[in-house]
């Protein structure tokens, strides 16, 4: 597995080492020990969850908040997505500031996405899986997000606006705010 650094702060995206031949490919997708050695973090992941979803489809941009804030690792075990992050850390030199990746089950790329941030993705393939693993459990309460199509943030979702499937919840997120 290899590591690359994002332009924000404590982002980062693995690759796996991915064995292929004949019969297909094998690869190890997690492994604590190595994946908290190459970020430098003690994470403890808790919870994991997926998603199955079709092209247009654009969810986010959500968080947790408070004693319930997530650090997530996502991937795409199907299909293609592009996968937006906003650094909302205030004592961060990259706040407000996103960073976007495809992930596919065709590259396997992983994406870490520290505590603070806020997290969507849109689909760009029928069918698409996404899945990701979470450092703290699911809270309604502590629920956040900021709206996808934000001024300030500019982020080409690489879905034109009249294809875009969204939920109610979604579509009614505030801005984020630059003083």
């Amino acid at each position: 597995m290899t590591i690359e650094k994002t332009p924000l702060n404590d982002c980062y995206i693995l690759q796996p080492t991915v064995f292929s031949d004949d019969r297909g490919y094998f690869f190890e997708r997690f492994n604590a020990e190595k994946f908290n050695e190459l970020t430098g973090t003690n994470t403890n992941f808790v919870q994991d969850n997926q998603a199955k979803s079709d092209y247009g489809v654009v969810r986010g941009l959500h968080f947790q908040k408070g004693e319930y804030a997530q650090a997530k690792l996502v991937s795409v075990l199907q299909g293609k997505v592009l996968d937006v992050v906003v650094d909302l850390r205030k004592e961060s030199s990259t706040f407000r500031q996103s960073f976007s990746i495809e992930l596919s089950g065709e590259n396997q790329t992983q994406l870490f996405v520290p505590r603070g941030f806020a997290h969507g993705y849109s689909v760009l393939e029928n069918g698409s899986v996404f899945f990701y693993k979470c450092d703290n459990f699911y809270n309604k309460e502590s629920e956040g997000g900021v709206y996808f199509g934000c001024k300030n943030l500019s982020i080409d979702w690489q879905v034109p606006a009249e294809k875009m499937i969204l939920s109610e919840k979604d579509k009614c997120l505030p801005p984020l705010i630059f003083d």
